[in-house]
């Protein structure tokens, strides 16, 4: 390992060396566990009774959305971005609401955790999820049963929506998450993008079909491509990057996937490296807290749903040849610490005693877990799951 101080309060130990392709035996995944899927199809394909009723689900849901979409950001358009291009991505800040002492509402003020109702007006954001979504649980589907019926729709789905000049989303978020009488789009909105993320991977579970040839793939890398050049130099891209919490976080999760997608390895380290690690001292505290995210309104699903990130980011280190599971300050800040605070509260042996208007819910938590299990053999991982079986082969697939 190499030692290196990245201030001078930071220093760091990780290992940098040459970015790897694609884990053994795969065609290259980012975030998807090969041995993982390769076991469920085994079993699948051996007749075991409990993985082809999970898989026949899954295959049942993929069946449904055959007939489904496409989906655009030109589609039910009910506003256009300020560019008056319907191809531009276009979303309103969801914690923002109408000030009721000015006649027009104007400029909106800010409710945190509480969602205003007039963002479900637009509906890019509803239509990426979906598209999303849908080709992963198509990639899926065609992964488990080799029909090329699921490889066909999730091509004419990436197709429509990267792809054809008719359709396409132009490779920016120059708009999103506006804020009415304030401004006309956010660094903020960068996260409405994290769906993408699924799109590499199941790409990659597609890569076989006939229907998946270069010029669709090629024409969806150099879609992500261009994004990532915009998260990198644009000025709402240059924003998310400075943000210290969990925008900060998922921004980096985003933008090293596309570069490892783009089969750009020095700029996923660039991320891992220059981006994330200096997080860890911002992020976290000696005792596992994550400061930045305890103090919001919904302080559990925000805490977890970083942290989820973080895991994902450490996979993704992983491919890069970089531990951030161990990677800390020297007097103890990291990813470790920050499963152990939380890891009492989701056993039910502290009670939760920050904000939380939501309902606590256990997923992300329950993800995190899977991604680190393995990672640390000192953390007896048995009491969580006891109270949290893992009774779907798929659940951490999907």
């Amino acid at each position: 390992m190499i030692k290196r101080c990245i201030s001078l309060t930071l220093c760091i130990f990780s290992v940098i060396t040459g970015f790897a392709q694609s884990k053994a035996g795969n065609p290259g995944f980012i975030l998807l566990d090969q041995h993982e899927l390769q076991t469920v199809n085994d079993n699948y394909h051996k007749g075991d009774a409990i993985t082809i009723k999970q898989v026949n689900e899954l295959v049942n849901g993929a069946d449904s959305l055959l007939n489904a979409g496409p989906y655009s950001v030109t589609f039910n358009k009910a506003k256009l971005a300020p560019s008056n291009n319907k191809h531009d991505y276009v979303s309103q800040a969801p914690y923002w609401w109408p000030d009721s002492s000015k006649a027009n509402g104007k400029p909106y003020i800010r409710k945190d955790g509480r969602r205003n109702p007039e963002i479900y007006l637009l509906h890019d954001d509803s239509q990426m999820g979906k598209m999303s979504s849908a080709v992963k649980k198509l990639a899926l589907a065609y992964y488990f049963t080799g029909k090329e019926q699921y490889a066909q729709k999730a091509a004419t789905l990436l197709k429509v929506w990267f792809i054809d000049t008719a359709t396409r989303m132009n490779p920016n978020l120059n708009y999103a998450q506006y804020i009415p009488g304030i401004n006309d789009g956010r660094g903020i909105g960068i996260i409405e993008t994290l769906s993408l993320t699924a799109i590499p991977d199941a790409i990659s579970l597609l890569h076989n079909s006939k229907y998946f040839d270069a010029p669709l793939i090629n024409g969806v890398k150099s879609w992500y491509k261009q994004y990532a050049d915009w998260m990198l130099n644009s000025k709402n891209g240059k924003s998310e990057r400075s943000q210290i919490n969990n925008h900060g976080t998922n921004y980096d999760l985003q933008l090293a996937t596309f570069a490892l997608f783009t089969d750009n390895g020095t700029l996923a380290k660039k991320v891992i490296n220059e981006f994330t690690i200096p997080r860890i001292d911002q992020q976290f505290t000696t005792d596992g807290m994550q400061p930045l995210e305890l103090v919001r309104t919904r302080a559990w699903d925000y805490s977890n749903m970083n942290l989820n990130a973080w895991a994902r980011l450490a996979v993704i280190a992983d491919e890069l040849n970089i531990d951030l599971w161990h990677t800390q300050t020297l007097d103890g800040k990291g990813i470790k610490g920050a499963i152990l605070f939380l890891m009492p509260y989701a056993l039910k042996q502290k009670a939760w005693t920050y904000p939380e208007i939501g309902k606590i819910e256990y997923g992300n938590f329950k993800h995190t877990v899977h991604f680190a299990q393995g990672k640390y053999p000192d953390i007896d991982f048995k009491d969580f799951y006891n109270k949290f079986p893992v009774e779907n082969e798929l659940e951490f697939i999907e």
